[in-house]
């Protein structure tokens, strides 16, 4: 069973992260050739402040 783990930056609309999981589904899916209720997507709302690209939080990096 394909388990897929998104983390995301929170404050993503629950309609984004639905089709996100559609399409996810779909291509595992069809590329895997197991059934779509085979499939797990889990999403990790991840905050600003707790993502770093390389020394640098995200949420600066909004900032700047």
């Amino acid at each position: 069973m394909p388990f897929v783990n998104i983390r995301i930056l929170e404050g993503h609309p629950k309609e984004r992260k639905d089709e996100i999981s559609r399409r996810v589904t779909d291509a595992i899916s069809e590329l895997a050739k197991v059934p779509k209720e085979m499939i797990w997507v889990v999403f990790e709302d991840i905050k600003a402040d707790d993502w770093y690209v390389g020394p640098t939080r995200v949420s600066q990096m909004k900032k700047g």
